[in-house]
C-alpha cells in the first residue's frame, strides 16, 4: 500500500475509535437529559426508551421551583468566584517568581511544592477541618474560599512551565526602563500568558462548581448550601422523582460544558506550554 492510503486507513481507524470513545462519554448526558423530559410513567416503562413520546420540558421549571435553587446557585457562584480570583493571582504570582526571578533556595521550594501534589487529600483532611474550627471558621464560606488563595502546586508548575517560554529579554528591557518585579508581572506577563490563566480559571470554575465535600463538611445552615448540596438534599427528600432530579442536574452540569466549549481553544493552548512563543 502507498503511504497516502495507508494514511487514509489510519485516520479512518482514528476516527472510529475517537467516535466510540465519544458516544460512550456523551450517552450518559443524553440518558439524563431524556429521563428529564420524559414524565414518571415513561421513565417508569420497560424497556426503557432512550427517546420520550412527549417533550417535557416544564419539568425543568418544575423542578428549579421545588427547592430554592435559586439561593443555591448565588452561593456557588460567590464561592466559585473568589475562587477563581484567588488561584488566578497567586498562583500566576508564585509562578513567576519561579520562572523569572533568581533566588537562592529556589530550585528546592519548588520541589517541595511539587512534593505537595503527592499527599492525599484525606490526610489533610482532619487538621484542616480542626484548624478552620479553631478559627470558627465553620459554617462560613471562608474555608470553602481561602484555600484558593494559599496556591496550588499543579497550577503553579502548568504556569511556571508556560512563563519559561517567554523570552527573558522582553522582562530585561522593562527592567532597563525602570519597571518593577509587579510591574512586569501585572501589565507584561499577564496578556502573554492568556491562554493558561483562561486553562487555570476553567479549572478552578469547574472544581468549585462540583465541589460536594468541602461544602458537606463546613457548612450546616440550609441558607447558605451550594448546588450539590442543594442536589443532594433534593435527592433524599421522601420519594425520588427521576425526572426532576435529572432535570436539575442536567442544568447544574449546563455551565461547565458552555464554558468548556465556548473556551476549548484557550484550554488547549493553555495546556500546551510551547504556546507563548506563538
Amino acid at each position: 500500500m502507498t503511504k497516502s492510503v495507508k494514511r487514509r486507513i489510519t485516520n479512518i481507524l482514528l476516527f472510529v475509535i475517537l467516535s466510540l470513545g465519544a458516544v460512550l462519554i456523551l450517552f450518559p448526558i443524553a440518558w439524563m437529559l431524556s429521563t428529564a423530559l420524559k414524565s414518571a410513567p415513561e421513565i417508569a416503562m420497560y424497556p426503557p426508551k432512550l427517546l420520550p413520546e412527549k417533550l417535557m420540558f416544564e419539568n425543568f421549571a418544575i423542578a428549579w421551583s421545588k427547592a430554592p435553587f435559586t439561593r443555591y446557585t448565588i452561593n456557588t457562584l460567590i464561592i466559585v468566584f473568589f475562587t477563581i480570583i484567588g488561584n488566578v493571582l497567586v498562583n500566576s504570582f508564585v509562578a513567576y517568581g519561579f520562572a523569572k526571578i533568581d533566588f537562592a533556595g529556589k530550585k528546592f521550594l519548588f520541589n517541595v511544592i511539587l512534593a505537595t501534589m503527592m499527599i492525599p487529600g484525606f490526610v489533610t483532611l482532619v487538621p484542616t477541618y480542626v484548624i478552620f474550627s479553631k478559627l470558627q471558621w465553620v459554617n462560613t464560606y471562608l474555608p470553602l474560599i481561602v484555600p484558593a488563595f494559599c496556591g496550588n502546586a499543579f497550577h503553579i508548575f502548568m504556569m511556571r512551565q508556560f512563563y519559561r517560554t517567554i523570552p527573558n529579554e522582553l522582562m530585561e528591557a522593562a527592567r532597563v526602563d525602570g519597571a518593577g518585579h509587579f510591574y512586569i508581572w501585572g501589565r507584561l506577563m499577564m496578556p502573554l500568558v492568556k491562554p493558561v490563566l483562561a486553562t487555570v480559571a476553567l479549572i478552578s470554575f469547574k472544581g468549585a462548581w462540583s465541589d460536594f465535600q468541602g461544602p458537606l463538611l463546613y457548612l450546616s445552615d440550609r441558607a447558605k448550601y451550594t448546588l450539590q448540596l442543594g442536589l443532594q438534599v433534593f435527592k433524599g427528600q421522601g420519594f425520588t422523582e427521576w425526572n426532576y432530579l435529572m432535570a436539575v442536574s442536567f442544568l447544574s452540569m449546563l455551565p461547565i460544558l458552555l464554558l468548556f466549549f465556548c473556551f476549548q481553544n484557550y484550554f488547549i493552548e493553555g495546556m500546551n506550554v510551547g504556546g507563548a512563543v506563538k
